[in-house]
This record gives structure tokens, C-alpha cells and sequence, in this order.
């Protein structure tokens, strides 16, 4: 937890309890930014950093006693909180940096309102190796752990498999739970991803099922599935944001297009996923801080207090100047983002109701555990049973609809 109270007097007011994902070198480049923070109101501020953002959240939520603003990944949880009336619509001016896709506007009885806005935003598509390495017949790294969430780098995989083969419209629909797990373009993903990894020894599997996304940790830290010792792979599929464990110049980023057997109409599509800001309080401060962070001017700040490694990444759309780019990667990551990139879909898992979202992680731990066609079958049932299930027990009597347009063309 990183506690940030700039200017504290016995005078003030309350501070406004921010509570989001970052921790260590994001943690403290967000902090310094909150401290820069003048808003000309005297508040003051506490930040929350946690790894277990949903299961802090809840606990709040349940006490009565939510945060000012949370900053989250999931779409779909933040869909939960505003079908259940514990968010609040942003301020317009707010609301006009609800970029596409990462901050699509809910339909609430009868009315089409902005609920979030994204801080930071992530670009997935990716696939990382060394300089050198041949791409003829990748042996791929892959790290399955993630304390509570683990499952997120498979699932990742199969998003991205596809959105390449089947396309936006596809991934939209089963993104938005208007599309059966049992169409053939959803099995498709996950053989090809299965083909993709190819034979593996049950030691492989187990090491992989319990081996972190950010690989073995060395004497300075995780050190990236690329360095990790019993690892013998050259490739990595991830998103963006590993470029902290990656800075150095005998590594290369590229999209990952190429590997996933899609079609050639959509190698320049991308999927993305981003950090969003939400209000959970009434104090028009709250408001006031979420549009400051979310202005040129707090991205601005925001960028030049963090380490290279962790920088924050935004749209064109964000109203910034060009950033002079930290390193190779950097660049390249920006370029693709902004440049080449000509449709951008937020992450499929994210966009899910929380208890498809979970389901379809443990689905990929035990797929990848055993990727046989009957257990592949059963594996899919299940998953269109909870799907079916969640879209029964969303209503609630009142006039709501969920986002189905998560993908955009690129700069909005």
C-alpha cells in the first residue's frame, strides 16, 4: 500500500481515497504525480496500491465505505458497479476523454452516460524475443501465475488468436457475450493455440502452471520468462507493459500477427486493455481529481515522473505532444500503437461479467493442463452454461444495457 497525505492540516478536510492497481516503480511514479497534484482546493489525497484490487474493492463496497475513485482494468466490472447505481457519471468534461475502446458509454434508463475514463492504456498484440533469434519454429515461454488471477496469460492468448482469425465483428459478439462458446471460431482459437505450443513434457506443463507471468526472480527481481533458468523457449507472447523486464537492447518486440495463423485483413488489428478511472463518491472533488488526472496536463505529469521501464502509455487522442520515446522499445510500442495500428479491441476477458471472466481463466489452466478434444468439449459447456447463466441473472428490473461496441478504429 503506497499512503500519500501532501499538505495534511488539522483544517482540511478529509482526504480523497484513491485506490487503484499500481504498485513498487508504478506505485510511486503515480504517487509522485498525485503529489504534484495543486487542484487549488486544499484536499488532500491518499493512495491505495494493491495487487488485489477486485477482492479490496468488494470489502470496501460491502462495508459502505468505497473509495473517492478507483482505477481499474475490467470493463465488466465497472458495468457491475454501474448497474448497481455505486458509480457515478463523469462531468463532461471528463467524459470527452472517454476514449474508444477503452471507455465505451452505458445506456441507463434511457439515458446514454460516460462512467469511466482511462488513465493509461496498454498495448497487447505482442510477441517478444531476442535480437537474433529465428522465427522458424518458436518455442514459446509461458508463465501461467498470477496470485489470484492466474489463468490472464492464456486467456490472453486466445483473445488474440481470435480477433487475428476471426476478426473484430467475431470478437466483439463473443467479447460481449452475444456469441456462443460453441461456435466454431471460439474452438478454433483455442486448437490453434494448443498447435501453437506444440508437444510439451508434463514437467514443462507443471512448470509453466506455476511459474509467474514475470518469470523466475532473480537477485534483482523477476527477470522476465525470456532469462528465466529451465525455460528453454524464444518467444513470448505478452503485452506491453513486461518492457520493464525487457529495457535491454538485445531484446525486439513485434506484432504478433504473423504467429497466430489469422487472416491478412486483420494483421493490423490490435488488442489493447488500459486502466480506468471510475467516482464512487458524491464529493464533486472526486470529480474535480479525475479530471485533472485524465487532462493532458496529469498524463503529462504522470509521464515525466516515472522510470522508462514503467512509463505510461496513451492514445493520440490523449491531447499530448509526441513523447520523446525512452528507448527502441518504447518507440516501437508507441508506433504501433499510434501509427500503424488500424483497429484496437479492448481485452476480451476484461470486457466479461467478473464470474465468466473467472470461469474462463480456470478453463485455460485446465485446458493447457490437458488440451484434448473431450476435455476441450466439456471445457466450452461449461463455460456457455455460465455465460447463459450471468446473462439471465443480470437483469434487475431496471432500464440497462451493457457495451457491445469494444473495438474502434484506431485514434477513435
Amino acid at each position: 500500500m503506497l499512503t500519500l497525505v501532501p499538505g495534511c492540516t488539522s483544517d482540511t478536510p478529509d482526504p480523497l481515497v484513491v485506490l487503484g492497481p499500481w504498485t513498487g516503480e508504478e506505485g510511486k511514479a503515480f504517487e509522485a504525480a498525485l503529489n504534484r497534484l495543486d487542484d487549488g482546493t486544499g484536499r488532500t489525497y491518499t493512495y491505495e496500491g494493491t495487487r488485489s484490487l477486485r477482492e479490496t474493492l468488494v470489502s470496501q463496497l460491502e462495508a459502505d465505505a468505497p473509495p473517492d475513485v478507483a482505477i481499474l482494468n475490467s470493463i465488466g466490472e465497472l458495468t457491475e458497479y454501474a448497474r448497481r447505481d455505486e458509480l457515478k457519471p463523469l462531468v463532461e468534461e471528463t467524459a470527452e476523454r472517454a476514449y474508444p475502446p477503452w471507455a465505451p458509454t452505458l445506456l441507463v434508463d434511457g439515458r446514454r452516460r460516460t462512467y469511466w475514463v482511462p488513465l493509461k492504456v496498454d498495448l497487447k498484440s505482442l510477441v517478444w524475443s531476442k535480437e537474433g533469434t529465428s522465427s522458424d519454429d518458436p518455442a514459446w515461454c509461458v508463465g501461467l501465475a498470477s496470485q489470484a488471477t492466474s489463468g490472464w496469460p492464456g486467456t490472453d492468448w486466445i483473445e488474440d488468436i481470435l480477433l487475428h482469425q476471426a476478426g473484430p465483428a467475431v470478437y466483439e459478439e463473443w467479447a460481449t457475450s452475444r456469441l456462443s462458446w460453441l461456435d466454431p471460431a471460439v474452438r478454433q482459437a483455442w486448437t490453434t493455440w494448443a498447435e501453437l505450443l506444440g508437444d510439451r513434457s508434463p514437467e514443462s506443463i507443471e512448470r509453466s502452471l506455476t511459474t509467474s507471468y514475470e518469470g523466475v526472480p532473480g537477485p534483482g527481481g523477476p527477470r522476465g520468462l525470456l532469462d528465466s533458468p529451465g525455460f528453454d523457449c524464444t518467444y513470448e507472447h505478452q503485452s506491453a507493459f513486461i518492457r520493464y523486464l525487457y529495457a535491454s537492447e538485445d531484446v525486439r518486440v513485434e506484432p504478433s500477427a504473423r504467429f497466430l495463423g489469422g487472416r491478412a485483413e486483420y494483421r493490423d488489428t490490435y488488442e489493447v486493455a488500459g486502466d480506468m478511472a471510475a467516482v464512487f463518491s458524491d464529493d464533486p472533488a472526486a470529480q474535480e481529481l479525475v479530471e485533472r488526472l485524465s487532462s493532458p496536463a496529469g498524463r503529462k505529469r504522470w509521464q515525466s515522473e516515472a522510470d522508462p521501464g514503467v512509463r505510461p502509455l496513451f492514445p493520440n487522442t490523449a491531447g499530448l505532444p509526441p513523447a520523446v520515446p525512452a528507448n527502441p522499445i518504447e518507440q516501437e510500442i508507441d508506433d504501433l500503437l499510434n501509427s500503424r495500428a488500424r483497429t484496437l479491441c479492448f481485452d476480451a476477458s476484461d470486457v466479461m461479467p467478473p464470474e465468466l471472466r473467472d470461469a474462463f481463466h480456470r478453463a485455460v489452466l485446465e485446458f493447457f493442463r490437458d488440451p484434448s478434444k473431450r476435455h476441450l468439449d466439456s471445457l466450452l459447456r461449461q463455460l456457455e452454461t455460465v455465460r447463459v447463466q450471468v446473462d439471465e441473472e443480470s437483469a434487475d428490473g431496471r432500464s440497462f444495457r451493457p457495451p457491445e461496441v469494444i473495438c474502434a478504429s484506431s485514434g477513435g
